[in-house]
């Protein structure tokens, strides 16, 4: 005597699909009338839910290994059932001439009743406020799944007649037959197919007999179903040989079975460089296996990428390449999430819970960070590689993504003044090498290391002794503005540093003879020139420009003139700071020079003027400055001839 919770498992073990319609009394043979409001589910299904008819071929075989995951449930739990040396199979058969597709499974298969009741039963009630719903969904981005399983109804995009034979697992079951042309109604009757499962026929419309053709079968299988884990034939040909690796347990798969895998999902030749392979339970049950490709293909000029993680539910892929499941930044990944968590819309094709989707979300982009800092700590050569090929889509993630900001913020590396060229540095190493009366983070804008180095901006650290990073990139300045800070310390550009040199160098000029040089400039230059004083942050370099906008940087500058369409007006070089060193040679004989030929001065003193201001990247316009170069060259050689 079974208990009634064994009867319970074994009467919703046996639930294959969930629909309702009309119908009348049984007999041997019966047809039955569609209620109108079914007729319109019928045409919203098969004109509305799906965005491509190839899905049909997704959705009856995710229906079909359901039903052999549902006679495994039966024999684990001790039912009998009929058949039962016959193994779990999922056969489809073509015939191009006729125009046909079979798919037949040898899982539970249905009765009589259970095909009256899961073909022919649409819930009890409602009917019509779920056809109302439905159509106010557009096009079925409502939350109704689990109510209703229209999967099979799909078939009809492509049909024009299906039919379903199926013989229930009980050992005294029979087998009856279901026909319908999706118009009207349905026929059910007596067949004598001894087959345990379940056999659907699909006589196609003219307009999709090209999906009876073996070699498009099998494209749609392989794209969809190729991890379903019952074994899928075509024409006698089984078609899914690969695992599902993300569902195995770590421990058991060799490193070959993670590249030959990375290799079909990812299309590339190269093994992965990284590979994550995370399982969880909460606060979402999700199987995943994310790869880094070895290469950034973005940096080669092909363009922008797109994400190559595909989302599966229960190894049935539901959307191939799809967006929002990881951010934007992470899109150089490929590989596979599974969840049984997502609530799909009917279709099985658009996630329609976003809260969920942001959770999933942000879930796997924590974890995959999680993954690269420990790859930092354990394997620093190989995340070199990794921040070498892929650190730019990280510092994209620091100006778009606010939630993941501080851990990606430690996942950065620059070059640095305290390293070897070559070496780059983190944030928190950085820190920790602070002297104690180093206050905040100082970085360089500059496109090479020699350029850093030979910068002006530069000088007053080196003679500190304070470290500086040094940008190389132009993303780098807005990865710093939008950081603002890393361990309570400030990120400061070193152009808009206020730092002076604990000890001034040695001048030929007394404080009197600066003071009247910068005056001199000043109402030489007029509106040219922001503001001129006497610099205490030089050392080797006679002048510097800087930027008199707090809040403009040269590299800003620069993008802003490099975004500027052709016709736009000239906006002309910015008005600028300019702080001159009285410790240089050039700057004393430029004192003395004014007080003797001030025309000449005055030359000279617009030229140094210009050349910081192009050292800078300040200076727009350069012709003027070539063209004084040239005057100040050939006075010179006259002056020797004479």
């Amino acid at each position: 005597m079974k208990s009634r919770k064994q009867q319970l498992d074994v009467q919703t073990s046996r639930s294959y699909f969930m629909q309702s319609f009309y119908f009348e009394p049984m007999s041997q043979s019966e047809k039955h009338v569609f209620q109108a409001e079914i007729q319109q589910l019928l045409d919203l299904v098969i004109h509305s839910l799906y965005t491509d008819r190839e899905i049909f071929v997704r959705e009856l075989i995710s229906n079909a290994a359901d039903a052999c995951e549902k006679l495994r449930y039966l024999q684990t739990s001790g039912q009998p059932v009929l058949q039962p040396d016959v193994a779990p199979v999922i056969q489809i058969q073509t015939d191009e001439a006729a125009g046909t597709v079979t798919l037949s499974d040898t899982g539970i298969g249905m009765s009589r009743a259970e095909l009256v009741e899961n073909l022919g039963t649409i819930a009890h009630s409602g009917t019509k406020a779920f056809v109302k719903q439905l159509a106010e969904a557009k096009q079925g981005q409502a939350s109704l799944i689990g109510q209703f399983g229209v999967g099979f109804y799909s078939a009809f995009m492509a049909a024009r007649k299906v039919s379903v034979v199926s013989r229930s697992a009980s050992p005294d079951g029979t087998a009856s037959e279901w026909v319908s042309e999706g118009a009207g109604g349905y026929e059910l009757r007596d067949n004598d197919s001894t087959q345990r499962g379940t056999r659907i026929t699909l006589e196609l419309k003219d307009d999709a007999k090209h999906f009876s053709k073996e070699s498009e079968l099998e494209r749609i299988i392989k794209r969809y179903s190729s991890f379903v884990p019952v074994p899928i034939e075509l024409n006698g040909r089984r078609l899914n040989t690969l695992q599902a690796l993300w569902t195995r347990s770590k421990s058991e798969i060799k490193d070959e079975e993670y590249n030959e895998f990375y290799q079909y999902i990812g299309h590339d030749h190269q093994p992965p460089l990284l590979r994550l392979h995370f399982n969880a339970d909460a606060p979402l049950s999700i199987q995943s296996l994310l790869f880094v490709p070895q290469s950034n293909i973005e940096t080669m000029g092909l363009g922008r990428v797109e994400s190559e993680v595909n989302l599966y539910c229960k190894k049935v892929l539901i959307q191939s390449k799809a967006k929002h499941l990881l951010p934007e930044w992470l899109r150089f990944l490929k590989g596979v999430v599974d969840s049984e968590d997502l609530p799909l819309n009917i279709s099985r094709e658009t996630m329609q819970d976003s809260a969920l989707m942001q959770k999933l979300n942000k879930v796997l982009a924590s974890r995959f960070l999680k993954h690269l800092d420990e790859t930092s700590e354990k394997d620093p050569s190989t995340y070199e590689k990794f921040y070498s090929e892929h650190g730019r889509f990280l510092k994209e993630g620091v100006i778009t993504d606010f939630s993941h900001r501080e851990a990606l913020s430690r996942l950065l590396r620059f070059a640095s003044s305290s390293l070897d060229a070559g070496k780059k540095t983190s944030f928190a190493d950085y820190v920790k090498r602070m002297p104690a009366d180093q206050k905040e983070i100082y970085c360089l804008l500059a496109p090479s290391r020699e350029a850093a180095l030979a910068s002006p901006h530069f000088e007053v650290f080196a003679a500190r002794k304070y470290e500086v990073l040094f940008l190389h990139e132009p993303i780098d300045e807005f990865v710093v503005e939008h950081l603002g800070s890393f361990e309570g310390k400030d990120l400061k550009l070193a152009e808009k540093a206020s730092l002076d040199l604990a000890d001034s160098p040695a001048s030929t000029l007394s404080e009197e003879q600066s003071a009247g040089l910068s005056s001199w400039i000043k109402a030489t230059f007029g509106d040219r020139v922001n503001e001129v004083r006497v610099s205490k942050r030089l050392v080797g370099s006679p002048a510097v420009a800087l930027d008199s906008d707090p809040y403009m940087t040269s590299s800003m500058r620069r993008l802003m003139r490099a975004s500027r369409k052709d016709g736009d007006s000239e906006v002309g070089s910015p008005r600028c700071d300019f702080e001159i060193n009285p410790a240089h040679d050039l700057v004393s004989r430029l004192e003395n020079l004014r007080h003797k030929d001030a025309a000449l001065a005055a030359k000279v003193a617009e030229q140094l003027y210009d050349n910081a201001r192009a050292a800078a990247g300040l200076l727009e316009d350069p012709r003027e400055l070539l063209k004084r170069s040239n005057e100040l060259l050939a006075e010179l050689l006259a002056s020797k001839q004479s």
